[in-house]
Order: structure tokens, then C-alpha cells, then sequence
């Protein structure tokens, strides 16, 4: 192994030990299942820590990984052609320390979600991401990701107003 792709796998191992929660949380919120979750990261770094020769630009790293977190939930969701939905919310998918039961709504509803919006407002408000950084993740266009974010805001609003949760 070269010294830069070196230095790349131990720039990657160090980051997915720091984020190793945040790849959970997303893949959580693409298939609401605790084991598949655990899967789709593990798939996910397995694919990063077997790839990263190819990284050219370790300034990309985040984005890179998010990507292949991303196109792994995507791809699972592809090959079970269901959505698996359990009621077992994990309190670690919370960043702050806040009850769990006063955002269920919003979690039933993201569940509701076209894994199209669903994708880009985790990334964009869970995930704390620009636009750009979303943009890059899903390989969308920056006006498309403005847009299925409105969009899906707009979605997720009539659904939480039908439940009364608004």
C-alpha cells in the first residue's frame, strides 16, 4: 500500500470510528430495523475500507462515506422490496439527550416518506449537512435536493397536520 492510499485507510479508520453513530442513524432511517441497520453500516465500511485507493481527495472523505452509507440503504431496501417498520426507536439515534416519545410523530411520519425525501432530510437536518454536501452524497443536482427537500417538508407537514400532530 502506497503512503498516500495509507494515509487514506488511516484517515478513514479514524473517522469511522468518530461517526460509527452517525452511520447507524442514517442507515436506521432508511430501513427502521435495528439488525439491518447494523448490516448497512457494516456492508457499508466494509465497501469504504476495501475502496479507499480510490478516494482521491481525502477532503471528500465525509461525503464519500455518506455516499456509500446512502447508496448501501438504498440498495438493501432495492433487494428486500420492503420497508421494514418497527416501533423499536433507538436512543442512540438522538444526539441530544431528549425523550425519545416527543418525537415519535416525526419519526412515523419520516417512516411515510418516499426514500427520496426521506434520504435528503436526514442528511440535511439529522445529519446537520449543506445542501452541497447533500447534493454530493446522493449525486442529485443542488436544485433537485432544494427541491424534494421542499418538497418533502411540504409532505411531511400534511402528514403530521392529518394526525393532529401539528
Amino acid at each position: 500500500m502506497s503512503t498516500f492510499n495509507n494515509y487514506n485507510y488511516n484517515k478513514l479508520v479514524e473517522f469511522i470510528k468518530i461517526h460509527q453513530e452517525d452511520f447507524y442513524r442514517l442507515a436506521y432511517s432508511h430501513v427502521h430495523n435495528r439488525e439491518s441497520a447494523l448490516d448497512i453500516v457494516q456492508d457499508s465500511i466494509y465497501k469504504g475500507l476495501t475502496s479507499v485507493h480510490k478516494l482521491k481527495n481525502i477532503d471528500k472523505l465525509k461525503t464519500w462515506m455518506f455516499s456509500i452509507i446512502v447508496n448501501t440503504s438504498i440498495s438493501y431496501l432495492r433487494k428486500n422490496k420492503r420497508l421494514i417498520i418497527t416501533n423499536d426507536f433507538p436512543e442512540s439515534i438522538e444526539r441530544e439527550n431528549i425523550d425519545i416519545a416527543d418525537r415519535i410523530d416525526l419519526y412515523h411520519a419520516i417512516e411515510k416518506l418516499d426514500v427520496k425525501y426521506r434520504t435528503i432530510i436526514v442528511l440535511r437536518y439529522f445529519e446537520d449537512m449543506k445542501i452541497e454536501e447533500v447534493a454530493d452524497i446522493t449525486g442529485l443536482n443542488i436544485n433537485t435536493v432544494k427541491s424534494r427537500l421542499y418538497n418533502g417538508i411540504d409532505k411531511l407537514k400534511v402528514i403530521l397536520d392529518k394526525w393532529g400532530a401539528i
